[in-house]
């Protein structure tokens, strides 16, 4: 026990360690976008909106979950919609691509999987935005950075204030509960066992895709660790590996919560869009036999 908290300790030290500069320079650019320009011209630059989702899904594949933890703070912050962060968290490839390295899986197979994922996050961040805006849900909710700073009383109201001062504290109030959240997780997921796991999906297309889908939203590296290397060692199918890793947005769903918390019941919506997303896609490539 006491080597599986140390080893807890080590790896959540490591992840949350590569978090900082994301979201450090993430803070600091909504920063700069608050203070620097009015109310008209930051609803403006969030709304440059039709394409947030396209870009969103395709920064997000690269093998870093540090860019789903900063959509999650601009959209906390009211810069970004709900289809860009939907894009983001849906295309994020965690560690998915350092283990395909790893174990030489054929480089055509891993493009191919890269492209599904930030072809999915597209389409299903456009529909989202899309379908939004014809129901009495706002297609952005009113936030802006200020609201960030009462919760985190990062300073933004004093005058002498810096704007390196609150990204420094929004940062370090993120990276530790990230911390804290990463270890118990991490101890949790060990002690209940790869086996266990892999003897719930295997045999099982469409409830191994929805438990896939539902483990993949533990928001740890190591649900995609794990759901990366069933599918490797052909226990899970290509649907059921891709509806885990599209919901797997690494400690995007965390960073959210925690900068979001006083829309929680907008933050639980958006992870139901991000379930029911992957679930169907997952089912879909499943069912119709794809394969990468």
């Amino acid at each position: 026990m006491p080597e599986m908290i140390f080893a807890a300790l080590k790896d959540a030290a490591v992840d949350t360690v590569k978090l900082i500069p994301f979201l450090f320079v993430t803070y600091l650019l909504m920063e700069a976008l608050e203070r620097k320009t009015s109310d008209h011209s930051v609803n403006l630059i969030s709304n440059v909106g039709r394409f947030g989702p396209v870009a969103g899904a395709v920064v997000g594949i690269v093998p870093q979950c540090g860019f789903s933890a900063a959509a999650a703070s601009l959209y906390s912050g009211g810069l970004v919609s709900i289809g860009t962060l939907i894009a983001v968290f849906l295309s994020t490839s965690d560690e998915m691509l350092p283990i395909f390295i790893s174990e030489q899986v054929a480089l055509p197979t891993i493009l191919r999987i890269l492209l599904a994922k930030a072809a999915i996050g597209i389409v299903s961040g456009v529909g989202i935005d899309f379908l939004l805006r014809f129901t009495r849900y706002r297609y952005k909710t009113e936030k802006h950075v200020r609201d960030l700073c009462e919760e985190e009383h990062c300073g933004y109201e004093e005058e002498d204030s810096s704007i390196l001062r609150s990204a420094f504290i929004h940062t370090l109030h993120i990276v530790l509960f990230v911390f804290i959240i990463t270890v118990v997780l991490t101890i949790v997921i060990e002690g209940f066992g790869e086996a266990r796991v892999a003897g719930i999906l295997t045999g099982r297309p469409v409830i191994g895709t929805l438990l896939a889908a539902l483990f993949g939203l533990i928001p740890n590296c190591a649900s995609s660790v794990l759901i990366t290397q069933l599918y490797l060692d052909g226990i899970l199918g290509a649907g059921q590996m891709m509806a885990g890793l599209l919901v797997g947005a690494g400690v995007g769903l965390l960073v959210l919560f925690r900068t979001n918390d006083r829309h929680m019941r907008e933050n639980l919506k958006v992870t139901a869009l991000l379930y029911c997303a992957g679930v169907f896609w997952g089912l879909l490539i499943e069912l119709s036999g794809i394969t990468f």
